[in-house]
């Protein structure tokens, strides 16, 4: 049985550059994971089996195609694998909430195949795949702090802020990233700027924050209530939301906004936690 956690990404910034003639949209965006994610668990097996368990598992329960499916198929097409395999995920993440759960889900089962069948982790196959299966899949499958551009997938390393207490809150609502993008206002972004990586962050943005505020005002909501908590440091929506999150002075300044959060808004989800 081999394991491997789907972490949660984090955008710390992102700018969207322009349209693109292929329905995608050029941007350059600041990605970092967090302690926290979903699980994946492969193993050889003599059929094919997939099952889900999990506070999220009832959105997946049932769907013939997800991209852990997605993952394995394209996994064993392209090495030439005849073995089938039975996976478990553990779904500890909310769908559709800007924090790259499904793409999680399929880098890590391809890193789980990958050391099932003895392919080293650098393999541009592997690499390929994951940009095949969606743009945000190569970060995930790196999952540590890089600069993303193009659709996300052009990776460039940069060093991160490991130990970076975080709290992620979600006010339990799912928006359509294709509806925020499409009401992306159009201005171009710009570049990211240099420096240590949360100074950058501090110094960026998302750009797709004010259309999703605009079709989920809860976002909105979240974001207020993080910029009121003690010792945080900035708040951010990541991705197209609706996660939300506020990195922290310290873990004890992150636990006692973590203890608010339950306590006054007990239908969020919450996570206290930190960057790798």
């Amino acid at each position: 049985m081999i394991v491997e956690q789907a972490r949660a990404k984090l955008n710390l910034a992102l700018h969207v550059r322009a349209r693109r003639a292929d329905g995608y949209h050029e941007l350059v965006t600041l990605f970092a994971f967090v302690d926290h994610g979903d699980a994946v668990s492969v193993k050889a097996s003599d059929a094919p089996a997939f099952a889900v368990s999990g506070d999220f598992a009832d959105a997946l329960v049932g769907e013939a195609d997800n991209l852990v499916l997605r993952a394995e198929h394209a996994f064993c097409a392209v090495f030439g694998i005849a073995q089938t395999h039975a996976i478990h995920l553990e779904k500890r993440l909310p769908v559709a909430s800007g924090i790259g759960g499904g793409s999680a889900d399929a880098a890590a089962t391809l890193r789980a195949l990958a050391r099932l069948h003895g392919i080293a982790a650098d393999d541009a196959r592997l690499w390929q795949i994951a940009d095949d299966l969606g743009s945000d899949v190569p970060a995930c499958l790196a999952s540590t702090t890089v600069i993303g551009k193009g659709r996300g997938e052009k990776l460039q390393p940069i060093a991160g802020a490991p130990g970076t207490p975080v709290l992620l809150v979600n006010p339990g609502i799912a928006v359509s990233t294709g509806e925020i993008f499409r009401r992306w206002d159009g201005a171009d972004g710009g570049a990211l700027p240099s420096g240590p990586v949360i100074e950058v962050a501090m110094a960026s943005r998302n750009d797709l924050y004010p259309p999703a505020r605009e079709i989920a005002p809860a976002i909105g909501d979240s974001i207020a209530w993080l910029e009121t908590m003690a010792g945080v440091r900035m708040v951010r929506m990541s991705g197209s939301g609706a996660t939300c999150f506020a990195l922290f002075d310290t873990a004890d300044d992150c636990a006692a906004a973590h203890r608010r959060a339950r306590a006054e808004h007990p239908d969020w989800w919450a996570v206290a936690t930190q960057l790798v």
